[in-house]
């Protein structure tokens, strides 16, 4: 039994310090807004002003909102891509057995369009051709 034991203790050693690695890839996103400045929201989470990051763990598409004043409202779905290193199997050796840290950056850049305010005229007019058009077609 001595024998046994002697011979798995470099796989137990193995899988102990695999245990206590780290993980080694760093996954950041940033999302930039020309103007800058914007209130951005990943999800349900407000992540700041634009220019904003945010961490991520698992890529797959994610939904931005974009909010600023006097810019419409948006919201963008986006792409956290997968880099080569991350396919099966080689996640493994990079997430896990890469002595230095390996980093992940993507960004994404998004116009803001301007807010148009319709006067307040032409806004009742609007309602009142719809209303006719509701009320014809009863």
């Amino acid at each position: 039994m001595n024998d046994q034991f002697r011979k798995l203790v470099p796989a137990i050693i193995a899988l102990s310090v695999l245990a206590i690695l780290p993980g080694c890839v760093h996954r950041r996103a940033t999302i930039r807004t020309d103007p800058p400045g914007a209130l951005i929201s990943v999800g349900d989470r407000e992540i700041g002003h634009s220019p904003a990051s945010f961490d991520f763990t698992w890529y797959g598409t994610e939904e931005v909102t974009i909010r600023r004043d006097g810019y419409e409202m948006e919201s963008h779905y986006i792409k956290l891509r997968r880099p080569w290193y991350q396919i099966p199997p080689l996640d493994l050796v990079t997430d896990n057995l890469l002595p230095g840290r390996v980093q992940d950056r993507q960004e994404f850049n998004f116009q803001l369009r301007p807010r148009v305010v319709v006067p307040g005229t032409e806004l009742l007019e609007r309602g009142n051709a719809l209303r006719s058009e509701a009320e014809i077609g009863q």
